[in-house]
């Protein structure tokens, strides 16, 4: 099944399975997909079984668990709880699927750029992790159970440092030797509502600035030695996007007010998705402006969704921590 003209670029395999399977009209062949609602947080399971299913969407074989919590945006608390309690959950499931036993060492790597709002979301995690190494090297005899050996670490980004994230993460790994290292970045999305509202998982590792068209080494388990958990958070949209977007929500308006939509909007009223899509970015691409959109609230944004990933991780990491109340052990 030949699906490379309908490949977008998108970091989430969610999208990129709703989109393919939206133009050949059917289910994907070696793609199997799971939905849950729980209570404002929709979770999509997608299990890639097969190279077949691995080309068709352009994702690597593997498990990616999606979960999309719309409310975030009005700064519902009680939803953010909820939400890095459901994280929690989600991540203990890939450490047992990947059979990482409890007492196993983990290594958290926050990519990004620490001083590129939208682009801070690891170095702002590693911030509130709750980070134990150190007891451990230092102090064993102190150490309380139910916490188990974790360090965290920002490397900063290849333009500041000159020096490759996955480099320095290798060397950090060959020292330390973790069991387990969790890679945490800023994705890139192709929906608007899915900016700053969603949380993907994925046991396939990450490809930093994959999702904005940059092709760098990546945090994989081939090229460090040891499982790769990714979490990453869609902060920016593509320009050519929202004006698509913008398409189909004019088309939808004219549709309904009059029965003259023919006539206002001309051949866009007959154009498929993917059509406009391709005829909006030969529009913008030449002339430099497909740019890469945040929201003007990603500042908050950011640092909401920041701590409700740390927040998961702790629960998740730590037996000790009551994952009842992950909110109480960021700082």
């Amino acid at each position: 099944m030949d699906t490379s003209e309908f490949s977008i670029r998108t970091d989430l395999a969610v999208e990129a399975n709703e989109w393919v399977a939206r133009q050949i009209g059917g289910a994907i062949p070696g793609i199997h997909t799971e939905i849950i609602d729980d209570d404002g947080i929709k979770v999509t399971k997608i299990d890639v079984q097969t190279e077949e299913g691995a080309m068709a969407i352009g994702k690597q074989i593997g498990h990616y668990i999606t979960m999309e919590a719309l409310g975030l945006r009005q700064k519902d608390s009680n939803l953010q709880d909820r939400l890095a309690t459901r994280l929690a959950k989600e991540f203990n499931s890939f450490l047992k699927h990947l059979n990482i036993p409890v007492a196993a060492k983990v290594l958290i790597i926050g990519l990004g750029n620490f001083h590129v709002t939208p682009d801070s979301l690891g170095p702002l995690v590693v911030e509130n992790v709750l980070v134990t190494r150190h007891y451990f090297e230092l102090m064993p005899d102190q150490v309380s159970e139910g916490y188990r050996e974790v360090s965290a670490i920002a490397p900063g980004v290849l333009g500041t440092t000159g020096i490759e994230s996955s480099e320095i993460v290798q060397g950090i790994v060959e020292k330390s030797k973790p069991d387990l290292v969790i890679a945490i970045d800023a994705l890139a999305s192709r929906s608007l509502q899915r900016v700053n509202t969603t949380i993907q998982i994925a046991d396939t590792g990450i490809h930093p600035g994959s999702g904005i068209g940059n092709k760098r080494k990546g945090l994989t388990h081939e090229i460090l030695g040891v499982p790769v958990i990714a979490i990453g958070v869609p902060t920016v949209v593509y320009a050519s996007t929202i004006v698509n977007s913008s398409i189909d929500l004019m088309v939808a308006h004219f549709q309904k007010e009059t029965n003259k939509s023919d006539q206002i909007l001309g051949m866009l009223n007959h154009l498929d998705e993917n059509e406009r899509l391709m005829l909006v970015k030969e529009v913008l691409t030449p002339l430099g402006h497909d740019l890469l959109v945040t929201p003007k609230e990603i500042d908050q944004f950011i640092e909401d969704v920041a701590n409700i990933i740390a927040s998961g991780l702790n629960a998740a990491l730590h037996e000790a921590v009551d994952s009842d109340n992950v909110a109480a052990y960021t700082h």
